[in-house]
């Protein structure tokens, strides 16, 4: 059977079920134990080179590189873990590690799985539902659970009770976007490779200009075909050593725009009037920028 993201988050969220670990951070010791696993640092591996697996004698063996950051050799653990558990052949190839373009299926689906293995949906999602919406609060989850910007970043959009999203680009082009529920039930969506869009947040800042925090703007900018209009903060960050840009989209009221008039007088007309379902309008607590 072909494997895709949904049965991988399952079978990851099981096997943390099965270890039964409960610390913060994760303990990488009783994922290891786990599956009787040895590791190995290695000090001569290249810095592209992050980690290898094999299996022999009996045990797998986990060979990561000590020259990387501390995060970084976690993850490399979990995604080897998940090279065993999931059966999947290993395919790296020569491109930098922290690039995204050039992966085959199995290495994201293996990265899916450690950034669950790093992030327990069970006791990172209540972090997220009280965390506010910035970069900044992302690298402070990060920090508290020993994980990657890149993981938490997309773990944290995943995660979020609100319409928000978490998007990588290399050189300018779009590559990953990880999309909380409630923005994939208003159909928001934003294609891959296709360029930064034109007055973006990280458009601006990946050219070199001034940046002074999370700025407001259109939502239709960002998302394919989006009929609702409305305004999006985005909190944007350049790494310039690998030309990537990072930005995190959120809706300051942290509710999507409902649909435009013009579009709901047109579906009333096809369609009829919407079927009333006794539901009020609440106003609630909302977090800020």
């Amino acid at each position: 059977m072909t494997m895709n993201e949904f049965p991988t988050v399952l079978r990851a969220r099981r096997f943390i079920r099965e270890v039964g670990s409960t610390t913060i951070p994760a303990s990488l010791d009783a994922y290891v134990e786990h599956v009787g696993a040895v590791i190995h640092r290695e000090h001569d591996l290249e810095p592209n080179q992050p980690a290898f697996s094999f299996s022999g004698r009996g045990k797998y063996y986990i060979c990561i590189n000590a020259k990387d950051s501390p995060e970084r050799q976690r993850f490399s653990i979990c995604h080897e873990l998940a090279h065993f558990v999931l059966q999947l052949p290993s395919d790296h190839k020569e491109i930098p590690w922290r690039s995204y373009a050039g992966k085959s299926p199995n290495e994201i689906l293996c990265d899916v799985f450690a950034a669950e293995l790093l992030l327990p949906y069970e006791f990172f999602r209540p972090f997220v539902a009280k965390s506010d919406f910035s970069l900044a609060a992302v690298d402070e989850l990060g920090q508290h659970f020993e994980a990657s910007n890149m993981a938490t970043g997309s773990r944290f959009a995943a995660l979020s009770p609100a319409p928000c999203a978490f998007v990588l680009a290399e050189k300018g082009e779009v590559r990953y976007t990880s999309r909380s529920t409630a923005l994939r039930d208003v159909g928001a969506w934003i294609p891959p490779r296709t360029a930064l869009p034109k007055g973006s947040a990280a458009e601006r800042v990946r050219v070199g200009e001034a940046y002074g925090g999370p700025q407001d703007v259109q939502a239709e900018i960002w998302f394919s075909n989006w009929e609702r209009g409305g305004l999006l903060l985005e909190d944007a960050r350049h790494l310039t050593q690998w030309d990537q840009t990072v930005a995190l989209l959120w809706f300051e009221d942290e509710e999507a725009p409902p649909v435009r008039k013009n579009r709901q007088k047109r579906e009333e007309e096809e369609f009829g009037l919407a079927e009333l379902d006794g539901i009020l309008p609440w106003p609630d607590k909302r977090r800020r920028r």
